[in-house]
């Protein structure tokens, strides 16, 4: 979109370009913010300029108003260091895999797109080389939402690799969404672990002012070395300022909010520990103790599906997708209920050879299937009440479970013991927002 004429007379007489820091003044009130291409504006009378939060705004100019160059473009060249290892300093491996994370915003539109590699985040935060020596590995440049079973695998074997190879510890870039479903994947398929593994992400992109990747990485490097506690974790903010950083486990964790900077919450758990603004650890449950060597089992059954429940449910929708599926996770009311014309396709499934477990939608507190006629009905027809998980690690777990076990029988067994903490009888109180 070319400017108007009168707009580009303006902007030639400020000296205003691509990259310069513009005051304009429209209609008396006063704007400071970079100029950038006003490709999707749609109009030739406007300006777009990045303001000091990172958003871009489109400002219409007309006759009067004011356009003022306070600072020329800034010509950025890439600092391309080579990293050498340094003795003395751990050795953590960090594992793009995309997400907001790994993103970077368009000049033109202020969108981001996941497409920045682990090594070019590190430049990024050169404070992060200096407390330890960092491999990176690039797996994947995906948002979240388009994370799969094979990625879950590819990364459970990556752990592997790295863990055994010297790693001691091991850094996952992982966008927000669905960063508990992945972390749950690799809980169950690195059940034999040697060292920590961590899953990070950030509520808004690095090159962000307001970004919290930085804080959220170092808090996960820190982790890693300090700690060497084997397992799955997700390292997040705990609070929305720089001040503290909660340590969740893989089974037990879900975002709450969809923009916070303090997200992610432990469900029906505590967090493992919290890190203070200093990145001091102090521990708030029990870690497991190593194994000699990391194992990655990956074989996951896809035919499972997760379903919530809900009223005037039509069990015709959902017949055929049951009868057709080895494993179902139900999102069930309350303490684990549906209505009786659900129940009675579950029972077809089951009689048909599906595995059916239920959980409750609510967010916190255990399923109780032994207090009403409906849960024990239920219970009757073949279904498996499995406590306090959370419902994607359920459908997770199922996944895993089915594809590790001789029969139908022995994953149902699989399902009622706990593998990775993912369910327990302690009671916690949650925030909830």
């Amino acid at each position: 979109m070319r400017y108007s004429d009168e707009l580009s007379v303006m902007l030639k007489n400020a000296g205003a370009e691509e990259g310069s820091t513009l005051l304009l003044t429209i209609d008396g009130k006063e704007y400071k913010g970079i100029l950038m291409p006003n490709k999707d504006s749609g109009a030739s009378d406007i300006v777009v300029i990045k303001l000091k939060n990172g958003y871009n705004i489109g400002l219409r100019v007309k006759k009067g108003d004011i356009i003022k160059t306070i600072e020329k473009p800034v010509v950025r060249t890439r600092k391309t260091t080579e990293r050498r290892p340094k003795e003395g300093l751990p050795n953590i491996t960090l594992i793009s895999t995309g997400g907001t994370i790994g993103s970077q915003s368009d000049n033109r539109s202020g969108a981001v797109s996941p497409g920045r590699s682990a090594e070019s985040l590190l430049d990024l935060f050169p404070e992060i080389p200096d407390i330890a020596n960092i491999k990176t590995r690039d797996l994947a440049a995906v948002f979240s939402e388009n994370m799969n079973v094979e990625h879950w695998q590819e990364l459970a074997k990556a752990a592997e690799d790295e863990l055994n190879g010297g790693a001691e510890g091991v850094v996952i870039l992982h966008g927000t969404d669905t960063m508990g479903y992945t972390a749950s994947a690799l809980s169950f398929m690195l059940g034999d672990i040697s060292g920590p593994v961590v899953l990070v992400g950030s509520q808004r992109s690095p090159d962000r002012p307001s970004s919290d990747a930085a804080g959220n990485i170092t808090a996960s490097v820190k982790f890693c070395i300090s700690s060497k506690a084997p397992g799955v974790y997700v390292i997040m903010h705990d609070t929305m300022n720089d001040d503290s950083y909660a340590v969740h486990r893989g089974t037990r964790v879900r975002k709450m909010h969809s923009s916070r900077r303090d997200a992610f919450r432990s469900i029906n758990s505590v967090p493992v520990a919290h890190m203070d603004a200093a990145f001091n650890i102090e521990y708030g449950a029990e870690v497991p103790s190593p194994a000699k060597r990391t194992k990655a089992r990956t074989k996951m059954c896809k035919d499972v599906i997760l379903l919530k429940y809900y009223p005037g449910m039509d069990p015709e929708l959902f017949r055929n997708v049951m009868m057709n599926s080895k494993g179902i996770v139900i999102e069930g009311t309350g303490l684990g209920h549906v209505s009786d014309n659900i129940a009675s396709v579950i029972k077809e499934a089951a009689d048909n050879g599906s595995v059916v477990v239920m959980t409750t939608q609510c967010i916190n507190g255990p399923t109780g299937m032994n207090i009403y006629d409906t849960g024990r009905n239920l219970q009757n027809i073949g279904v498996i009440p499995v406590g306090d998980m959370l419902p994607e690690t359920a459908y997770v777990k199922l996944m895993w479970c089915l594809a590790n076990s001789k029969n139908a029988d022995e994953a149902k067994d699989m399902m009622k013991k706990p593998l990775s903490y993912e369910t327990g009888t302690r009671r916690t109180t949650d925030v909830i927002w």
